[in-house]
Order: C-alpha cells, then structure tokens, then sequence
C-alpha cells in the first residue's frame, strides 16, 4: 500500500474570493468570447517576458464596427479575466470607439484587480492596441 503524503490544504475552498472581485472571478468562471475567430480581419498576440501569461485577441469588422472579437489566454486568473472582459469592452464599438478603451474602463469591469495583478490589464489593453492597429 502506497501511503499518500498529501495534505489537504488549511485554506478555505473560497480564499480567491477574499483576492478578486466577484466581477472578475465571473469572468474567469464564464468566459465571454473565448476561442479564435476562422480568418480574422486582425490578429494580435502578446506573451508578458516577466510572469509568462500569454494573451491573444482576433476580430472581424463590419464597416468600422467591431463585429465579433474573440481571446485565447494563457495565464493567471486575471490575466484570463482581462480577455474575457477586454473583448466585451470592445464588441460592437467602431474601431476609433474601441482605441479609446483605457486601462482604468477594464479595472472598473472586472471590479479591480490587486497590485500584484496589474500586469493582467496591462497586457490586454496592450493587445487591444496592437490589434486595432492592426486593422
């Protein structure tokens, strides 16, 4: 008989709730817009050199309006919070709408984030800008 060295954890099943907002672990629980759009208008992708997440952001236009755009993300609880929420920030803005969505209108959305977790909105704003850039 193998004997487990397994120790259940003394921290509530809970305790993100004390960390994150119940907005962005809403975001995180039910991703919006999650996956990748078949041959996009645009396409952008960002890794952060630092703490390794990974964030990529694709769109189809009507007109100027951003008709679907879509996020894949590979990370930590808030940095796949921030796509999910980035991209409802910005479906159904025009492009100009859209390239004026700011760090502080994706921390309101997802009801704050620690400090430790700042890089998380950083980075999806980062790939908004470079997607719409792209467009």
């Amino acid at each position: 008989m193998v004997r487990s060295e397994y120790r259940e954890s003394t921290a509530p099943s809970n305790y993100n709730y004390r960390v994150y907002s119940p907005e962005l672990l809403d975001h995180f629980q039910n991703p919006r817009n999650a996956g990748q759009i078949a041959n996009p208008d645009s396409r952008a992708r960002l890794e952060n050199p630092v703490c390794g997440d990974i964030l990529e952001l694709t769109l189809k236009l009507e007109g100027d309006r951003i008709a679907d755009i879509r996020f894949r993300a590979k990370g930590c609880v808030p940095s796949m919070a921030c796509g999910s929420a980035i991209t409802e920030l910005a479906k159904g803005q025009t492009i100009e709408a859209a390239r004026q969505i700011k760090r502080e209108h994706l921390l309101q959305k997802v009801g704050g984030l620690p400090e430790a977790s700042s890089h998380a909105a950083a980075l999806a704003v980062e790939v908004l800008v470079l997607l719409l850039r792209n467009s």
